[in-house]
């Protein structure tokens, strides 16, 4: 028996190049758009992934539509014969000790970690352009001077950078991150030691992580025993997806550290912050949470033991995720045997859909006149062991879902132009910006449904993908793991049916189960446009520009091609020839979504605040990024 696997591991090895240089070839040519469609199954192996799903097409979809070569395209490459070893490998449970093959053959994106490193460093620095890189011990022990990061790592799939001992006993330092790791796709930055022990200076975020899916940020030991180095995020981790950040030991025995936190995390899906031992043991530290976590999906933030033991410190926390989709946030042990502490809530948590909060030894201990306030703060909060002296609630609302209007104050932030739009855009003749609709994912492929049905995918299986995909505690890989999985898992909001799917037969099979067997599938041809004015030409509504619902599929960060599949009622849907205004050529074919019915969305959701507008006033239209898609009912049999 141990013979007959080694000579199949053999065999699987001697095909690495060629079973997957030669299809991958045969393909290419396949997806040419003028190629019948005859001719592409002609050129597959009967017993090929690919084949197999043409077949499944064929039985699944009951209309005679040219299939969509764009979606056939995403189908493994794999041959008959490597399917077969892999698909037996899977259910042996053995694919882990053939990841490197799997991973090349199977066309998946395995390996989210890099080793770099640029050592010691004593001198000013400006990076411009620059990325992937690890710092250690640099800046360390420096007398003034600034070091400049700017449109550092912008734009990189699976960004990773290192800041080791960054200005560690430093004075009068400066250190500005502008524009960092931008439109990244998995940003992975850990700070660690970073300024301990500065004495002044400042460390400044401004525009740091910005619309990048999946941020993993690390500040371990952040300022610790710090004196007076002051630490700005602004505009930090806005419209990410599904990241997390954690601040270990922040700013734990610091001197006069004042940390803000301004515009953070706002729009952003899922995003889980970790403050842990942040101020312990502090002395005057001066605290600031501004605008933190706004119209975010479900954003979680765990403060445990939070100023723990601190002096005189002073935490402020306004407008703190207002406008954002239920979300949870617990308090343990926050402001704990603190000395004359102040910390403020106003305008906190006025949630669209209730939020869960616990506060547990909530400035349990505490000394002195420690004041804790709470002004205009919503419900289902938890309040376990508090110090019934010096707490105020005032406002407090018992039973309210409706959104807070941020005390007549709402922040007015960027929306990048061309986002989102209305529906009276899309008539030819008018000229708009088109957004960059670029696809910031790697490039991937799904698995066949014979292999994928055979791996774990569920929190309660972590282990098993850690296993699988060889990943080490706390690295990028296992952040990925965990964050497609708990979207993949979360409980869909009112009215909604979603799938996530790692397979096209999967994907098939969910947009029949929600429209029917006479579908088809649609997406933007192209990316030409990406941030210019552009033409809008012949308009076309699917369905006859009725009212219709349609099945939106967006990529998410995995391994291998995975999408999150949900059900978008009352939707019109567009196809539109993309016009250059100059030449007046056509250079792309647009699809479109116009959202009919906005009343339960976030009313700081950056469509309002593009178009200004509020909920369920206006319908929102936005172009099908380049690798999405949307299924909607054919229009012909």
């Amino acid at each position: 028996m141990g013979r007959e696997f080694m000579a199949a591991t053999n065999v699987f090895s001697l095909f690495l190049f060629l079973s997957f240089s030669s299809c991958k070839v045969c393909f290419a040519a396949a997806t040419t758009s003028s190629l019948h469609e005859q001719n592409l199954s002609a050129q597959l192996n009967p017993f090929s992934p690919r084949a197999s799903l043409i077949r499944y097409w064929n039985k699944q979809i009951s209309n005679s539509l040219p299939k969509p070569l764009f979606l056939l395209s995403k189908a493994s490459p794999l041959s008959a014969k490597d399917s077969a070893i892999l698909t037996k490998l899977a259910t042996q449970h053995s694919l882990s000790s053939h990841l490197d093959s799997f991973c090349s053959l199977a066309n998946l994106f395995c390996f989210f970690d890099t080793e770099q490193s640029l050592g010691n460093h004593d001198q000013d620095s400006k990076f411009a352009l620059y990325s992937n890189k690890r710092f250690a011990s640099y800046g360390g022990s420096r007398l003034s001077g600034v070091d400049s990061f700017k449109n550092y790592s912008n734009g990189l799939n699976s960004v990773a950078d290192s800041f080791l001992r960054y200005s560690r006993d430093s004075t009068g330092h400066g250190e500005t991150f502008t524009n960092y790791g931008n439109d990244g796709n998995v940003a992975n930055a850990s700070f660690g030691n970073y300024g301990s022990g500065a004495t002044g200076g400042s460390g400044t975020f401004n525009n740091y992580d910005n619309k990048v899916n999946v941020p993993g940020l690390r500040f371990t030991t952040y300022a610790s025993d710090g004196n007076d180095h002051k630490l700005s995020f602004s505009s930090y981790s806005d419209e990410t997806n599904v990241g997390a950040q954690g601040f270990n030991s922040y700013g734990k025995k610091g001197n006069g550290v004042p940390s803000e936190f301004i515009a953070y995390s706002r729009d952003s899906n899922v995003l889980e912050s970790k403050f842990t031992g942040y101020g312990e043991l502090g002395n005057a530290a001066n605290d600031s949470f501004t605008g933190y976590g706004n119209s975010g999906n479900t954003p979680h933030n765990n403060f445990k033991s939070y100023g723990t033991g601190a002096n005189s410190g002073i935490d402020g926390f306004s407008s703190y995720r207002n406008g954002a989709n239920a979300g949870q946030d617990s308090f343990q042990s926050y402001a704990k045997n603190s000395n004359s502490g102040k910390v403020s809530f106003t305008n906190y948590g006025k949630t669209f859909n209730p939020g869960n909060d616990s506060f547990t030894d909530y400035g349990k201990g505490s000394k002195g006149r420690t004041t804790i306030g709470f002004r205009s703060y919503s419900l289902d909060r938890s309040f376990v062991v508090y110090n019934d002296k010096g707490v105020t609630f005032s406002g407090y609302s018992n039973a309210s879902s409706t959104p807070s209007d941020n005390g007549g104050s709402v922040h007015k932030r960027w929306v990048e132009p061309g986002k989102f739009f209305r529906e009276s855009m899309l008539k030819q003749g008018n000229v708009m910006v088109m957004p960059d609709i670029s696809d910031k994912m790697p490039d991937r492929s799904f698995l066949p449904r014979s292999i994928v049905s055979k791996l774990p995918f569920s929190t309660t299986n972590l282990a098993r993908l850690k296993e699988l995909f060889q990943a080490s505690d706390n690295s990028t890989m296992v952040r990925v793991l965990i964050n497609a999985l708990a979207e993949c898992e979360r409980v869909p909001s009112h009215g909604e049916t979603k799938r996530c799917v790692g397979s096209v037969e999967d994907m098939i099979d969910f947009a029949v189960s929600v429209l029917g067997h006479n579908v088809t599938v649609r997406t933007t041809e192209n990316v030409e446009g990406s941030n210019k004015k552009v033409m809008i030409g012949s308009v076309e509504g699917i369905n006859g520009g009725q009212v219709t619902k349609s099945v939106s599929c967006h990529q998410s960060l995995y391994p291998y091609l995975l999408y999150y599949c949900h059900s978008v009622p009352r939707v019109r849907v567009y196809k539109a020839d993309i016009v250059d205004p100059e030449s007046k050529e056509k250079i792309n074919v647009g699809v479109a979504i116009c959202h009919i019915d906005t009343s339960a969305w976030g009313p700081e959701h950056g469509a309002f605040v593009a178009l200004g507008s509020s909920p369920g006033k206006i319908e929102v239209c936005h172009w099908i990024f380049q690798n999405d898609m949307t299924w909607t009912i054919a229009d012909r049999a």
